[in-house]
């Protein structure tokens, strides 16, 4: 079947850049974009009317963590010091011997309501990120049941995703005094790598081939050479793209210096592992950043003589009061920089703006991090991480993942007069402008709407979900805090 559509504005691609066409058409059959430009003059079946709208390539989330996310409500202008602002070490690290309730990723195989909860999140995840017109996700490095529902949920809901089990040498916990405490074990690393390996050879390509395998171990730190190594030379064999946590906290990159003698980056590099198709999750922590005080630092060289990727989440990341140092180094080091969500909201529009006004102030320069740099971060960045050329871009011979963006802000005023699409989406928009979701050739949101998903019904089912995670974390916080001693009220709760 072959479908056009006739837009006030296109995000078309030529020259390995995109551009702005204006009162464009797109055609596309079957998964296939056949046409990008100003007419077409052959037959179609199918006519779908963009007036007042943006036609572009789907999102493409670089860093997504599963879930509904509650326990990262408990640090919202809160946490402690001396974690240096890194999120997971505040609310993923239970009292040793307890586990994180009320959140599937941490709960036993077998234990009540362990199916339902799994299949929780995953629904709330993949809603997210298609209502916010992502077309596709790389999901970090969750367990194996993780996966397997996520699986379920992109093969129902039409989305493209990169899956597979994460894996690592240990975590953390909190000792008896509530102190970081790492649990070190090498040999479940390179059974968790044989664990992904195995999952990657069973389920790539599912989902019609919008399913891929992609290797996490989850962070440097916690990962022991030999199994990056190993991670490396699986990669290499099977041509499958890597993700890891690097060059992201404080913690991380002074362990890794005492330990190996170089910085997470300098790892990296030693072990051949830094490439385009190496997602480097957020990386702001690299030894040019003047607050790390590093002599003789060479990680932004090293990075961009390899191309290798960044996931930059800029709203995680600012809330922690840490941002990209800066985007213009990176940018003209030659680093890829991809856009990723990380947490919440799974809003790319949002995340965009973010990047953008951020990125503008740690460069010094409004010329920086423009809507057009954000944009492209959003889209061919995030298909560079994966070793692809049909993603995130609208030219013909590209799969046909497309959103289409109202422009009306929602029967708002919120957009104002309309000059530059892109800078308008980028300086006004938000997630809910995003009208349809097109992945594959499939319609998967029309008018707002997710066949199949009652986000009502998500929501109280997430609220729910939440209150057990408030209610019962002083049984596993390492400082036994209630939620109220964690994270006090915005202001005084009356009586």
């Amino acid at each position: 079947m072959r479908t056009r559509i006739n837009a006030t504005w296109i995000v078309g691609h030529s020259g390995g850049q995109h551009q702005l066409i204006r009162d464009g058409v797109l055609v596309y059959e079957g998964n296939k974009i056949v046409h990008v430009g100003k007419r077409f003059a052959g037959r179609v079946d199918k006519t779908i009317d963009a007036t007042g709208k943006l036609v572009a390539p789907g999102f493409i989330d670089t860093h997504v963590h599963s879930g509904h996310r509650a326990s990262h409500r408990l640090i919202t202008d809160t946490g402690r010091p001396l974690y240096f602002g890194q999120p997971f070490l505040e609310i993923s690290v239970p009292k040793e011997g307890k586990v994180v309730k009320g959140d599937p990723r941490y709960l036993k195989h077998g234990d009540a309501g362990v199916e339902a909860a799994f299949h929780l999140n995953a629904s709330f995840t993949v809603a997210e990120l298609l209502r916010n017109g992502v077309t596709t996700f790389i999901e970090y490095g969750s367990q194996l049941r993780v996966q397997d529902s996520l699986l379920a949920e992109v093969t129902r809901l039409g989305i493209r995703a990169y899956l597979a089990p994460g894996y690592d040498c240990g975590r953390w916990v909190g000792d008896e005094k509530g102190r970081l405490k790492r649990v070190r074990d090498d040999a479940m690393g390179l059974t968790g790598l044989e664990t992904a390996l195995q999952w990657i050879e069973m389920h790539d390509g599912a989902a019609g081939g919008r399913v891929r395998g992609i290797l996490v171990p989850r962070e440097v730190e916690t990962s022991s050479v030999e199994l990056l190594t190993r991670t490396r030379t699986a990669a290499d064999e099977r041509k499958l793209p890597v993700a890891t946590h690097a060059a992201y906290s404080v913690l991380e990159f002074h362990d890794v210096v005492r330990e190996h003698m170089m910085t997470p980056i300098e790892l990296l590099d030693d072990i051949d592992l830094l490439r385009p198709t190496l997602n480097i999750g957020h990386g702001n922590f690299i030894a040019d950043n003047l607050n790390l005080n590093y002599s003789a630092a060479r990680d932004l060289a090293l990075m961009g003589s390899a191309r290798a990727t960044i996931s930059h989440c800029p709203i995680n990341i600012v809330r922690r009061a840490r941002t990209l140092d800066n985007w213009k180094k990176y940018q003209e080091a030659g680093v890829n920089i991809s856009i990723g969500s990380d947490t919440y909201p799974r809003d790319m529009i949002m995340n965009m703006r973010t990047a953008s006004y951020l990125g503008k102030i740690m460069s010094h320069t409004y010329f920086a991090a423009t809507a057009g740099e954000v944009f492209r971060a959003a889209t061919l960045g995030g298909a560079t991480s994966v070793g692809r050329d049909d993603l995130g871009r609208l030219a013909p011979g590209a799969l046909a993942d497309i959103i289409i963006i109202d422009l009306s802000g929602r029967n708002s005023l919120r957009y104002g007069p309309v000059r530059d699409p892109v800078k308008s989406v980028v300086e006004c928009g938000v997630g809910d402008d995003v009208d349809t979701v097109i992945i594959d050739g499939k319609m998967c949101m029309e008018g707002g709407i997710i066949p199949g998903v009652d986000f009502s019904k998500l929501r109280e089912q997430a609220q729910a979900a939440g209150e057990q995670v408030w209610d019962t974390l002083a049984e596993w916080d390492p400082l036994g805090r209630t939620a109220e001693k964690a994270c006090p009220w915005s202001f005084p709760l009356a009586d």
